[in-house]
């Protein structure tokens, strides 16, 4: 259940629960990045300590890429991330996923992927499909087909 908690932390943010922990808590940070703070609740404690529900069953759904981080973020089709300690991270540390994309439709830079990437990251990051679709980034929740999270999906 404190897991569910800090899902309508990320997917509903306009809540009044989720205002509320997010003015005292992580008013610069996200849910994800956050840390514990300065004297921290019970409650607060105990939902930050659920992230790693949160963490290893979210993956982004790739819009227009402007919003996700190419690392440390679960955006790969299989819901796993590109490693930060990887060669040459620093380069990229602060770039999004959008930059990975052409800048005419919505496909794959893929000279530009293979030439920052090893053959196994540029690879999960070509086989990771871009729907025309979906119009924004968001996160939803892998192992349901309708991506929200439930407790029993857990």
């Amino acid at each position: 259940m404190l897991g569910k908690q800090g899902w309508k932390f990320i997917t509903e943010p306009q809540s009044l629960a989720s205002r509320i922990f997010k003015a005292r808590y992580f008013p610069s940070k996200s849910y994800l990045t956050t840390t514990i703070g300065h004297n921290p609740s019970y409650v607060w404690r105990s939902i930050l300590r659920a992230r790693f529900i949160v963490y290893g069953g979210a993956r982004w759904s790739i819009g227009s890429g402007a919003t996700i981080p190419i690392l440390d973020a679960p955006w790969l089709s299989n819901g796993e991330s590109i490693d930060g300690n990887i060669a040459g991270s620093s380069h990229i540390r602060d770039f999004k996923v959008q930059s990975l994309m052409s800048e005419y439709g919505k496909v794959w830079n893929a000279p530009i992927i293979r030439q920052i990437f090893n053959n196994d990251n540029a690879a999960a990051i070509l086989n990771t499909p871009l729907y025309d679709q979906v119009h924004t980034d968001r996160l939803v929740w892998k192992a349901e087909k309708n991506g929200h999270y439930t407790v029993r999906s857990v």
